[in-house]
């Protein structure tokens, strides 16, 4: 079947949110910890964690626009630095209540079950639990005028992770993290490996 842009645009708006937000596919769940000027703890998650570049070591993620009240986004331009975390499978539940509307006094890491860990170089606050752990300083905010999303660039400053997820040339085994993956807002599902290739040439 086809579906056209004026159909989309028809579409009743929870429909057409599931379709768009779904055509991306299968992404990786992240939480992201933030902290305010108040010591005060945030926790969020986002599946819009993006590779910007490895030298210098970027990722992004996309934020919606801030009309209203965006805890992540205020903390991160307060003090220009944030965690992701990567959800591990048993606790995609609790990462996924995460994105439920809680008061600023509120603390997602004690409202959904998670532990903040602060490592000595970094003032944003880790998800214990999670296997993979990254912090980060703000490097870039880049408004998307189309529709006033922001692409929130991070420089990675500090990498937590098992030893036993990493290979001697850097490829990360993320199969064996046991990593939540999440398609659209609110489906999740497990990764499982197929097959690493080697580097492709034309000859």
């Amino acid at each position: 079947m086809q579906i056209t842009l004026e159909d989309i645009l028809g579409f009743d708006k929870q429909y057409r949110t599931n379709l768009i937000n779904g055509l991306s596919g299968i992404k990786s769940a992240f939480l992201i910890g933030t902290t305010n000027a108040n010591a005060q703890h945030n926790l969020a998650i986002f599946s819009n964690v993006v590779h910007i570049g490895a030298n210098p070591p970027l990722l992004g993620f996309i934020h919606r626009p801030v009309s209203v009240e965006k805890h992540t986004y205020e903390n991160i331009k307060a003090n220009g630095k944030f965690t992701l975390n990567h959800v591990p499978e048993a606790l995609y539940k609790a990462a996924h209540q995460s994105s439920a509307r809680f008061d600023r006094s509120t603390s997602e890491f004690e409202a959904c079950g998670f532990t903040p860990w602060f490592s000595e170089k970094h003032l944003a606050p880790y998800v214990s639990e999670s296997p993979i752990k990254i912090g980060l300083n703000l490097e870039e905010e880049i408004e998307i005028k189309s529709n006033q999303t922001l692409l929130i660039i991070g420089r990675v400053q500090e990498i937590w992770i098992a030893e036993q997820l990493l290979h001697a040339d850097g490829f990360i085994e993320i199969n064996k993290a046991q990593t939540a993956l999440v398609h659209g807002l609110e489906t999740y599902f497990k990764p499982s490996f197929i097959e690493r290739l080697p580097y492709a040439k034309a000859n």
